[in-house]
């Protein structure tokens, strides 16, 4: 298009110069009589002729900025899409991770549900009803802490990966709707500056709309990762009211003001009047320097609870506006800075925030993976507690048989057991309402010794 352009100015200045030309000749051809008349044709028409030189050169300097902007687009488009591979290939890396866990952990439970059970049949047939029934309780003890400590933990990664698959859900969503979203603005800028001119605090409740609107695009977290309207006082008591803190992990803050000139800047628009156009382009550049100062001298950074940068971000909603003023003086970048004020629009402050959001996303990402070593280590430790616990029962058990067995023989073995005393009293006629078990008769003792 640059080119195109290009092209036909300079076939315009062409045909001009053609023109001009043949009427010099001609004119010259006429003799002197016209002489006066032809010299001031031929000024006008030289005079007219480097105006449009002029005019042409300054054109295709402004298509060259237009040129150079859709490239440093172009540029910004092409990280972005970098950035979104980075995060994609990530994100797959973390969702294998998380699923390789997962597995992991269900065969372990499987495994130790299989060995519990084992364990449990084994005790409960080696011992009388009553024991058994207090040998299960004791094991539910156990068990249920174990098994609910493996279900936490393995929720604990299931939140994580789901949590971890919306953020990049939308994220994605995010950097395919980053340039409509600038382009909306800028014409929601455009059409609200008839209705905005001449009434300042209209202004600067638009320019804070349009500040929140990029806010909520970002992904931050309102009241969270970012706070409005935000109160304190400086270390003198004078009260301090940014529009926007953004917070940064580690308690650190970023200051966002938002400022809007728009008056003069609307008066260089709708004029055709080169001189006027001059006035009102030197007084935006003067509406821009003074919100600059005037920003600078309210030192936001030295307020209570606030650990910022030596710099405040000032937040201008119209593109256009701060793009006409850079253009005509290209030190305003500097003149800001040396007043520790830092320019932004909605797509430089947009990517900005979007690096933060990135930030509390990786933030969040080394917590969750903190805590995820922690239970797994406190699972291991609950798990030894559980093998320490097990070897105390199973020495009760053995410790308990024993018992059991030395107080049965004394039972039924020797000379004059009970058993045996017991069975004689039947013998001889004692009047009983209950049979001996058969299993405790003398002669079953026998075959049991003999087995």
């Amino acid at each position: 298009m640059v080119i195109f352009m290009a092209f036909v100015y300079l076939a315009i200045g062409l045909v001009l110069g053609f023109v001009i030309g043949f009427l010099v000749k001609k004119l010259q051809s006429n003799g002197s009589d016209n002489g006066v008349e032809s010299q001031q044709i031929i000024k006008e028409l030289t005079l007219e002729n480097g105006n449009l030189k002029g005019r042409i050169e300054s054109s295709l300097e402004a298509f060259r900025k237009i040129e150079t902007k859709n490239n440093e687009l172009e540029q910004k488009k092409s990280e972005l899409i970098s950035e979104n591979a980075r995060l994609t290939n990530a994100y797959q890396n973390i969702e294998a991770k998380l699923k390789e866990q997962k597995d992991e952990i269900s065969q372990l439970q499987e495994k130790f549900t299989t060995e519990f059970s084992l364990i449990a049949n084994k005790l409960l047939k080696q011992n009388a009803t009553d024991f058994a029934q207090a040998n299960e309780k004791r094991l539910s003890e156990i068990l249920n802490p174990l098994k609910e400590n493996i279900q936490q933990f393995e929720k604990k990664v299931e939140d994580t990966y789901e949590k971890d698959f919306k953020d990049r859900t939308k994220l994605i969503e995010q950097i395919q709707s980053l340039e409509k979203l600038n382009q909306q603005m800028s014409e929601e800028a455009q059409n609200l500056t008839k209705a905005l001119k001449g009434d300042n605090k209209t202004q600067g409740n638009w320019g804070e709309l349009i500040l929140e609107k990029v806010l909520e695009s970002s992904g931050l977290i309102k009241d969270v990762e970012y706070s409005t309207q935000y109160s304190t006082s400086n270390d003198e008591g004078a009260r301090i009211m940014p529009d926007v803190i953004i917070n940064l992990p580690e308690k650190k803050h970023i200051i966002v003001d938002a400022k809007v000139s728009l008056v003069a800047y609307q008066n260089y628009i709708n004029c055709d009047n080169d001189a006027e156009q001059d006035v009102h382009l030197k007084n935006h550049v003067l509406s821009v320097k003074t919100h600059i100062k005037g920003l600078s001298e309210k030192h936001y950074g030295t307020g209570k609870g606030l650990d910022a940068p030596d710099f405040v971000l000032l937040f201008m909603p119209i593109e256009s506006s701060f793009g006409l003023a850079l253009r005509t003086d290209n030190e305003l970048y500097q003149y800001a800075w040396d007043r520790k004020v830092v320019i932004v629009t909605p797509s430089t402050l947009l990517a900005t925030l979007r690096t933060v959001a990135s930030l509390w996303k990786q933030e969040k990402q080394t917590a969750n993976a903190i805590e995820i070593a922690r239970q797994a280590g406190a699972l291991h430790d609950k798990f030894v507690g559980f093998l320490d616990d097990m070897d105390k029962v199973k020495r009760g058990i053995d410790s308990s048989k024993d018992a059991y067995d030395k107080a049965f023989n004394k039972l039924k073995s020797g000379r004059g057991n009970l058993i045996d005393a017991t069975k004689k009293l039947e013998d001889l006629g004692a009047k009983t309402k209950k049979q001996m078990p058969e299993i405790y008769l003398p002669e079953n003792h026998e075959d049991e010794e003999n087995n």
